[in-house]
């Protein structure tokens, strides 16, 4: 007579409970954003009578603008930001992992503290510099940063894809300058479609990370003409006498779908990076 194994059972028990409680406040969020606000104290997760008009009356709810202006000047943003990221990053990443030059360790240990340097420390004295420089209400404080492998997140995208090209052989490099390749070559025809997963690894950070960037756009953006959709959302309740809170829900649901496909569509290569990232130190 064989015993039952109850060890499975339990197992999955704990994981359907856990993975519940972590689904449901999503859940509480579709629910809520089809309530109409008099609704939202009640105790039911789902409304009587769905409200589908709350995604309407969102999208048009700041006066003079939808939310495709505000999605078009994210996008655009995104855009811009995400090719100064991997045009800089991958060029910084490969000269320190493969190239040898003057004080090539001290600048990567300067990039290391940069690394540990709390974001909230700059705040002031970038804004003082771009205030300085005029690009306060423009997307240059967002753009030109990451140009020079700064920004967001920037010093993290380096040392990531540096620890991922050392994990590239280098007898790759030695066989393409055989081949008559110049370094340049070797960067655009060997390292970067081997480093892929990894450079598809810093895509998606640096979308979700300059996508829910609320701070930084509230700071430097001050015309509802170059609103993002965050600076958006926030105008829902600010453009209204009373606060439509199904509206601002339907809203920010609307506002994860993309930051959603992009992880869902991408996360086979952001698994890949991450796992291969750091084998070779």
């Amino acid at each position: 007579m064989t015993t039952l194994n109850w060890k499975p059972a339990l197992r999955h028990v704990f994981m359907i409970l856990f993975s519940f409680l972590m689904v449901y406040p999503i859940v509480w969020w579709i629910g809520a954003s089809l309530k109409d606000s008099t609704e939202l104290s009640s105790p039911g997760i789902f409304p009587s009578v769905p409200q589908w008009e709350n995604f309407t009356k969102g999208w048009n709810s700041v006066p003079g603008h939808t939310f495709t202006d505000f999605y078009l000047n994210t996008f655009w943003l995104e855009i811009m930001v995400l090719i100064a990221t991997l045009l800089s990053c991958t060029l910084v990443a490969f000269g320190f992992a493969r190239l040898d030059f003057p004080l090539k360790k001290f600048w990567f240990s300067i990039l290391m503290l940069t690394l540990m340097m709390p974001g909230q420390v700059l705040i002031i004295p970038q804004y003082a510099l771009f205030h300085q420089l005029g690009w306060v209400n423009t997307y240059l404080p967002f753009v030109v940063p990451h140009l020079l492998a700064g920004g967001a997140g920037g010093s993290f995208f380096v040392f990531l894809l540096i620890q991922f090209i050392r994990g590239v052989p280098k007898e790759l490099d030695e066989s393409a300058k055989i081949d008559g390749c110049s370094w340049f070559g070797i960067f655009w025809r060997v390292v970067m479609p081997l480093a892929f997963p990894a450079v598809v690894t810093v895509t998606i950070f640096c979308f979700l990370w300059n996508w829910d960037d609320f701070l930084g756009h509230l700071l430097y953006i001050n015309t509802v003409d170059k609103y993002t959709v965050g600076l958006a959302l926030r105008m829902i309740n600010d453009s209204q006498s009373a606060a439509e809170w199904g509206q601002l829900l339907a809203m920010s649901l609307v506002s994860i779908v993309p930051a959603t496909l992009v992880f869902t569509f991408l996360q086979k290569y952001f698994v890949d990076g991450i796992a291969t990232t750091g084998i070779k130190g």
